[in-house]
């Protein structure tokens, strides 16, 4: 072990031990960003990038789940996306199915699949479904996993869903428009059920959400890491937790 691998066992040890768990997130979002360009400054093919990136994910939810997180929630695959090229998005398809069956036979964390699963080809859906289902009921950490995501589509399947369901009671748009609240429409989005993230986290230097989790980040804490995301290391993750650990949350007030 050279001296700067020393030195950063040590700076790596004293960030984790200086963060103070009850000031830690409860539900962390990260988009997974900057794949393809890590495989380019490697030298290597994108197949390479995404799996690697999918590697990542696994040590992700490792460095959440040993400080307590309840809910990961990662962005994979966009409904942008969908538009590369069929090589590439079959590429990332095969990453992400393959990282999916992987989590769901060491049933450790309880799988999700959010987003839009109809755009993507039948195989993978059913797939991608079966091994999430295949962790239903065990308990800890929730992992939901972004596939064909995107915010203004979720809205949109909010919307349709909410209002398929009051007509199917026999209620017109006029009586849905005078009573619709916001916790009406939180009630049809993908992430039903959870509480909003804490903590959005996004790799690669680009500094904006992209409309991950549109409605659900309206009073999240945000940070950006310049890191490449398979280059993401543990001291990231680590200052990450630190920097939402010092800052003082107004939730809009």
């Amino acid at each position: 072990m050279g001296v700067s691998d020393l030195a950063y066992g040590i700076y790596e040890r004293r960030l984790a031990k200086r963060l103070d768990p009850a000031k830690l997130p409860r539900h962390v979002g990260a988009i997974v960003d900057g794949n393809r360009r890590w495989a380019k400054g490697a030298g290597t093919n994108y197949e390479l990038g995404y799996k690697a990136g999918a590697d990542k994910i696994s040590e992700f939810a490792e460095w959440c789940d040993s400080l307590g997180v309840e809910i990961v929630t990662l962005w994979l695959l966009s409904t942008d996306n969908l538009q590369r090229s069929q090589s590439e998005v079959a590429s990332i398809l095969a990453a992400v199915e393959d990282l999916m069956d992987r989590l769901a036979s060491e049933q450790r964390w309880r799988l999700a699949v959010i987003g839009n699963l109809d755009m993507l080809p039948v195989e993978s859906a059913v797939r991608l479904k079966r091994a999430a289902e295949s962790t239903n009921g065990l308990p800890g950490m929730r992992l939901n996993v972004c596939v064909g995501y995107g915010g203004r589509q979720e809205l949109t399947d909010a919307m349709r869903s909410l209002l398929l369901e009051q007509a199917a009671k026999g209620r017109s748009l006029e009586e849905v428009a005078t009573t619709l609240e916001v916790d009406d429409i939180a009630e049809h989005l993908y992430t039903k059920g959870q509480p909003d993230p804490d903590l959005l986290i996004r790799t690669s230097g680009e500094q904006r959400l992209s409309g991950f989790l549109l409605w659900q980040s309206v009073h999240s804490e945000f940070y950006f890491s310049d890191a490449l995301w398979p280059a993401l290391r543990h001291v990231d993750f680590l200052r990450a937790m630190r920097s939402y650990a010092l800052r003082q949350r107004r939730f809009g007030q």
